[in-house]
């Protein structure tokens, strides 16, 4: 299945730091993302590499930000298609750089996708990672979907990148929180994160808000993740309050074929 994907560009977030976005239609309406950072510091860092069907475009915008002889670093936050579909060719083209990740990506990846262990290096939640000219802290982010999820807080920038934290549909190719419309933000937040976090239904309310601490505490001043808009200022403190108020939530009812067959007439592609 080819998805027709919105032409997009690298969005600069913070310094040295650029969003990398990939946005497909949503079928509850609007868009959803499937982003990826670029850090072009004293030792660039690639952050998640996006989905396999729009390799072109995403390859084209990561590198008009950084060449790929100077990427040092990859970033891979777990295991999921959507955040490691370009990784091969990536790793290809950057041959100086280092994957990060952790024993848990790798175990369950092993046998299906082909990985360099001689130029890896493993990190786990708390680590700091020197990356020449700031401190890159590995974090466990609030909302996962993987038990190999790692997010990255950028100790210079207070750039926070959430992984699968923070979903929420966008009108078209559009950042920042402040310029989405409020009825697509209240409503797609609620579903995408339920439907992507379904441990959320069986979780201590107490210790949920304990783990959410974890990173609500940090010096944040902008947060970037995969499939949601980039949050600042109060808009930070209110994804917060958003995610807490999930704990003991059940999700939505799962999509279904009514749902396949509406991707399929968007995309013109025949159902099976």
């Amino acid at each position: 299945m080819k998805l027709e994907l919105l032409p997009t560009t690298p969005e600069a977030i913070a310094a040295d730091t650029w969003l990398v976005p990939t946005l497909a239609a949503d079928p509850a309406g609007g868009y959803v993302g499937a982003h990826s950072l670029v850090i072009r510091g004293a030792e660039p860092v690639i952050v998640d590499t996006s989905v396999l069907f729009g390799r072109d475009r995403w390859l084209q915008n990561v590198f008009s930000v950084v060449e790929p002889d100077d990427v040092r670093w990859i970033f891979l936050s777990h295991d999921d298609h959507d955040h490691l579909g370009n990784l091969d060719v990536v790793l290809d083209l950057c041959p100086k750089a280092t994957l990060l990740t952790n024993y848990s990506t790798v175990g369950r990846l092993v046998g299906d996708v082909e990985l360099p262990l001689e130029r890896m290096r493993w990190s786990n939640v708390g680590e700091s990672i020197d990356v020449g000219d700031r401190e890159l802290l590995v974090v466990r982010p609030p909302m996962f979907d993987s038990p190999a999820t790692r997010g990255l807080f950028d100790t210079r920038t207070g750039m926070l990148w959430a992984v699968d934290s923070f979903g929420a549909s966008v009108p078209g190719a559009v950042y920042d929180a402040d310029d989405v419309p409020a009825e697509m933000y209240d409503g797609s937040f609620d579903m995408l994160n339920l439907l992507n976090t379904p441990w959320l239904e069986w979780v201590d309310e107490a210790r949920f808000a304990a783990h959410v601490r974890a990173t609500r505490s940090l010096p944040l001043e902008v947060i970037a993740s995969a499939h949601g808009p980039v949050h600042r200022g109060a808009r930070i403190a209110d994804a917060f309050r958003r995610t807490g108020a999930l704990a003991g939530r059940a999700p939505a009812a799962q999509p279904g074929q009514d749902v396949l067959e509406l991707l399929c007439a968007m995309f013109a592609i025949t159902a099976v």
